[in-house]
This record gives C-alpha cells, sequence and structure tokens, in this order.
C-alpha cells in the first residue's frame, strides 16, 4: 500500500552553499531510497526510452564529455558517469548560468538509496521569495515520477485534464513546499521566511485557476510529473485497471 503524503514524507532533505565553476551557490539535497536494484534504477535514470516515460523526452550522448537536451528547454552535458553509481551533469535550464546535478546511488539486491545533489546561482531576490523549494519541488516530482515508474503505478484523479489545477497536484505541491519549508527552517529561516517561501512555491507550482508558473523548470518538471495522472476507472468498464495511488491516499499493490 502507498500513500503519496508518506512518500513525500519519507524524502531527506537537505540545503547548503558552497563554490561551483559558476560561482558561489546554494545547493538542494533529497535523499530516498527504492525498492528496485540499482541496475534496475540506473536504467531507468540513464535509457533515453524509459526516461521518456517517467520525465521528459531526452536526446543525447550518456558518456563523459557527451550532451543531451530534455524536451522543456534544459540541457546540459555529462561530467561523469560510473554506472549504478554515479552520474554527475553540467545542467543548464533556459538561458542561465550553468548548474551541477549529481546523482548518487547505493544499495543492494532489491533496495537502492538515491541521492540528488543540485548546486546553482541563486539570485538573492528570488531566494527570499521563495527559498529551495522553487527548485526542490521541482526534483521532488521527479524522483516521486520514477517511484511511479519504478512501481508500474500512476496517480488517479477525476479530470486528468485540470492537470496543475487538480486537488491531487495541488496537495502534492502544498506538501512538497511545506517539507522544503522544514529544511529551511532547520537552516536557521525565520518562520516569517519559512511562511513567505512555502506559500510562494505552492502558488508557483499550483497556481490559482487560469494561471501558468512561466519559470522554465517549474514548467518542466511539472509537465513530466502531470503525466502519472489518469483518469479514475470506470466501474462499469471490464479489464484491470492500472495500479493507482490517490494523493494523500492509497492503493490496494504494495
Amino acid at each position: 500500500m502507498t500513500d503519496i503524503a508518506r512518500e513525500i514524507e519519507g524524502v531527506h532533505r537537505e540545503i547548503g552553499q558552497r563554490r561551483i565553476a559558476a560561482g558561489d551557490a546554494r545547493s538542494v539535497l533529497l535523499r530516498r531510497t527504492y525498492q528496485a536494484s540499482p541496475e534496475e534504477v540506473w536504467a531507468a535514470l540513464t535509457d533515453p526510452d524509459r526516461i521518456s516515460r517517467w520525465f521528459l523526452p531526452v536526446t543525447g550522448e550518456l558518456r563523459p564529455g557527451g550532451s543531451f537536451a530534455f524536451e522543456g528547454n534544459v540541457h546540459g552535458t555529462v561530467r561523469r558517469c560510473e554506472p549504478t553509481r554515479l552520474l554527475a551533469l553540467d545542467w543548464v535550464i533556459g538561458d542561465s548560468p550553468a548548474s551541477e546535478v549529481e546523482l548518487r546511488l547505493s544499495g543492494g539486491t532489491g533496495r537502492t538509496v538515491v541521492e540528488l545533489d543540485h548546486t546553482a546561482l541563486v539570485d538573492e531576490r528570488f531566494w527570499a521569495e521563495f527559498g529551495p523549494g522553487a527548485t526542490g519541488v521541482g526534483w521532488d516530482l521527479a524522483l516521486l515520477s520514477l517511484h511511479l515508474h519504478l512501481r508500474g503505478e500512476a496517480i488517479v484523479t477525476a479530470d486528468p485534464e485540470a492537470g496543475q489545477h487538480s486537488p491531487e497536484f495541488t496537495r502534492l505541491a502544498a506538501l512538497s513546499s511545506r517539507a522544503w519549508g522544514t529544511a529551511l527552517a532547520t537552516a536557521g529561516a525565520s518562520p516569517a521566511e519559512v511562511t513567505t517561501a512555502v506559500e510562494h512555491t505552492a502558488a508557483l507550482y499550483a497556481p490559482p485557476a487560469k494561471m501558468f508558473a512561466t519559470r522554465n523548470w517549474m514548467r518542466a518538471s511539472r509537465a513530466a510529473f502531470l503525466q502519472h495522472l489518469v483518469a479514475a476507472p470506470d466501474p462499469r468498464a471490464e479489464g484491470s485497471p492500472v495500479p493507482a495511488v490517490a494523493a494523500g491516499g492509497s492503493t490496494d499493490a504494495d
């Protein structure tokens, strides 16, 4: 039985600061466990056909020095590639300075810990308004999408066409934004700073009806996740439904 709220709560989050090639930067780190072997998780993270099923269509070469491009204005180059262990990327969103993304895998048979570290230059005014959630919520959606892909599940919603305005997605954005608010508070931010970041980030990813997020990463990560929303099965129809997960609820498949 899978509980989406528990999935969000089950991710370890940290924020930090360090220097990268582009300058002094801020980092977000996520760590979560998948019930799949490192080989299976690595394949889902690196095979273009698999990636397009849980994230976004991608083209390029997975080798040190190789370049890649995702649909949605995200592109970059591969800095290091150690199968089933490490994938280090220069990650460019739109025309922003290059940031750095590292995916580190560890574990054994049937269980893999994935650690994702994204370090980027962040405008201080933007950080004051959104904090780590502007980037972190997008990665929460991506890692949850990977979980759903590995388990062959989807999220049931009454109206998949509602997309970012569906109650299921709105709840997910709120849960993730609050989780990043907790990480921000742990790093020493004031309650007022945390409240501002949480409220603004949630509204940025799941804005009020007829409004749409405009930043490249929000659009790309959200579009990738929304493909996992499916309509509730018609109880009158024959055949077995896709194993499904309700936001904040559960599925019969574990």
